[in-house]
């Protein structure tokens, strides 16, 4: 299970996330047809979770724990590895 990053990213791409990392797997949003957003890689993801406290606008869940109304970002963050 990785984490995925949510709508409130959007634009917003504050990068924290990012420097904490300690896998490098958050990727920015530079492909065409996607949002302007930061991605989780699922395969290089470790679910250690300290990227979650670190994101200033809420936009980072376990994917199980992604709430209903932003669920379509767990099939968006996937396809953005494809």
């Amino acid at each position: 299970m990785a984490y995925i990053i949510c709508e409130p990213c959007i634009g917003v791409k504050d990068k924290a996330c990012v420097e904490i990392c300690p896998v490098d797997c958050i990727y920015e949003g530079s492909k065409p047809g996607f949002p302007d957003m930061l991605f989780i890689h699922p395969d290089e993801c470790i679910d250690c979770g300290v990227c979650q406290p670190e994101c200033p606008v809420n936009a980072i869940f376990p994917e199980d724990d992604v709430p209903e109304e932003w669920k379509d970002y767990i099939r968006i963050n996937k396809e953005f590895f494809e």
